[in-house]
């Protein structure tokens, strides 16, 4: 699903609300999970996941075309666990 699709699917469940408000909704609501990922915090959403950000350190790697060694500078990267009810769900407990 991408944001769009979630959006008109946000609206067509909503009819009282203007499809630039739910725009706005869904742009705030992935704008301060970003925010909160970037000042290093978690974000927990009951029943559906949790996103958090994990540090990699530096390595060397690999380039595929050459085989050649490159170094690969640390780097934060932002990681999901999914919830305990997502999981059943998927699973059809």
């Amino acid at each position: 699903m991408t944001k769009s699709e979630l959006i008109q699917k946000l609206a067509d469940k909503n009819p009282q609300l203007y499809l630039r408000d739910i725009e706005k909704i869904v742009e705030t609501f992935f704008d301060e999970v970003t925010d909160a990922l970037c000042r290093g915090d978690r974000v927990e959403l009951r029943g559906f996941g949790a996103f958090s950000v994990k540090s990699r350190e530096a390595r060397t790697g690999r380039n595929p075309r050459t085989g050649e060694a490159v170094e690969v500078e640390p780097k934060n990267m932002p990681f999901f666990k999914t919830g305990k009810a997502l999981k059943d769900r998927l699973n059809g407990e």
